[in-house]
């Protein structure tokens, strides 16, 4: 696969069609005319902790094990202190290991489910709230000008979403350098993904932004607070949980990144405004795509 410029900027770019990813239909367009377009695939992937089945996900199927970490330690399953002994990916089977050196057994936190507001239906086991308990985030700053560099930035990147659509995206960020760009059907597989490979390789939270292009419901508010991340931004808009939530934990919560608008709605007195949105381009018409975030 070629790399752009754009791409070869990230520690991880967003893959592209021909690598598995996508495959291609023949339908009948509106003109009664014959058309190729290239879908995201979609397949299931069986997450066990130890012995035990945990949940199966929807997912594209690229970086399992990122996956698997990522969702295990959101949900509460892994411990800031457990040691990962071992992970197996079966890609015959469409399962993934995760093995500890602690014995575990959730078996009762898997009775109480919550499916969440997420595309492709995210799922929450336990309390939600529980997350949330003994959360201290960093107090760090945002500059403005990091918030238009990196929408201009992301939303230019070649992605799944560019050739193929009907998928989400999350960018772990540093100031205004975008890092590892995740991409699935659910936002929250996409964040988990991140959450697994900042836990592979130690990565610190306190001074991340985490970008995604999904809304900013309550579930993506407890899954950056329970990363230690400060700050969550996205191009779409807010549900009142997510910004109560996000008030109470001091995450500073930035919604409809457009251009040179922006909304902030919890965090407001960490901004440094060190841009002049009136030198801040607007965002250009997009283009056609072939399918749509959903």
């Amino acid at each position: 696969m070629s790399v752009t410029k754009s791409q070869s900027e990230y520690l991880i770019a967003p893959q592209q069609g021909g690598t598995g990813l996508t495959r291609a239909v023949r339908g009948i367009d509106h003109l009664g005319a014959e058309q190729s377009l290239e879908v995201v695939e979609e397949r299931p992937l069986t997450i066990f902790l130890n012995a035990q089945e945990i949940v199966t996900a929807m997912t594209i199927g690229d970086y399992p094990h990122y996956l698997a970490l990522g969702f295990l330690r959101n949900q509460g399953m892994l411990l800031a202190d457990d040691t990962v002994t071992d992970i197996a990916y079966d890609e015959d089977l469409d399962t993934v290991v995760i093995r500890t050196a602690r014995t575990t057994n959730y078996e009762e936190k898997l009775r109480k489910k919550t499916r969440t507001s997420g595309c492709a239906v995210g799922t929450v086991f336990g309390d939600m709230m529980e997350t949330l308990q003994g959360v201290e985030l960093a107090s760090s700053t945002l500059h403005t000008s990091w918030l238009y560099r990196l929408s201009a930035k992301i939303n230019r990147t070649p992605s799944l979403y560019l050739s193929a659509g009907a998928i989400h995206g999350t960018v772990l960020c540093h100031q205004d350098t975008p890092l590892v760009y995740m991409e699935d059907v659910g936002r929250h597989n996409a964040v988990d993904k991140i959450a697994g490979w900042m836990l592979s390789e130690a990565v610190k939270p306190d001074d991340k932004i985490l970008y995604t292009t999904g809304r900013l419901t309550s579930e993506m508010v407890i899954k950056t607070a329970a990363m230690g991340i400060p700050v969550l931004a996205s191009r779409s808009g807010f549900t009142a949980w997510g910004v109560e939530l996000a008030q109470q934990v001091g995450l500073t919560l930035i919604g409809r990144l457009r251009g040179k608008r922006f909304i902030c709605l919890s965090g407001a007195e960490r901004l440094i405004w060190d841009a002049d949105p009136e030198q801040v381009p607007e965002e250009p018409h997009a283009a056609k795509r072939k399918g749509g975030r959903s």
